[in-house]
């Protein structure tokens, strides 16, 4: 095992150089961060890192970054408890966790503040594709703060009472009013048998 150690160092290395040839702002904030935190200015530090990570935000193209079933509604961003498979009784309510990415921020007034606004469409659709039952602007959701928070997520519940037992696909169609885009996920679920 020692004799691999220099080379382990030399490519950790050349990693690293690699690394700092192709730094950009978020690494550029990483090492403010650092900095600060070294110092004990730590409010700082969090507050260098966000102000990062949402500017980064906003080169991004607008996605879902995660959509799952849940057993209940969420507490919080990333506090929430999945189903534990996508299997449904009759009459259940389907209730899913969804996380927008790269939604965009625009002023909402004059105290500094930001808004962005996003709309969901739903599909239910059979697992050939054919749209059994939608409904636009299922959703609607407005979060306006001091800051572009990408902490974002939406709960959305679905009452599929009169659907009988099968193979279905939920379908959201996130629309991010300020920038025109939209994004889609798909959700398959069956609903069980009496």
């Amino acid at each position: 095992m020692r004799r691999h150690l220099p080379f382990l160092a030399a490519l950790a290395t050349a990693v690293s150089i690699g690394f700092d040839a192709e730094a950009g702002p978020l690494s550029d904030a990483a090492a403010r961060a650092e900095s600060q935190a070294n110092t004990g200015d730590t409010a700082a530090a969090w507050e260098t890192l966000r102000q990062a990570v949402s500017d980064f935000s906003q080169t991004l193209p607008f996605a879902i970054g995660k959509a799952v079933f849940v057993a209940a509604a969420p507490v919080g961003y990333a506090m929430y408890e999945p189903k534990q498979d996508s299997t449904f009784k009759a009459g259940e309510k389907l209730v899913s966790y969804v996380e927008p990415v790269g939604l965009t921020w625009k002023k909402a007034g004059d105290e500094g503040k930001v808004e962005t606004r996003f709309t969901v469409d739903l599909e239910i659709m059979n697992p050939d594709g054919d749209v059994l039952a939608s409904q636009k602007a299922f959703g609607d959701f407005t979060f306006t703060g001091y800051m572009r928070n990408q902490e974002i997520y939406a709960t959305l519940t679905v009452d599929i009472n009169s659907a009988p037992a099968g193979d279905y696909v939920l379908r959201y169609r996130f629309n991010d009013i300020n920038s025109g885009e939209s994004a889609t996920v798909d959700q398959p679920f069956q609903i069980a048998a009496q």
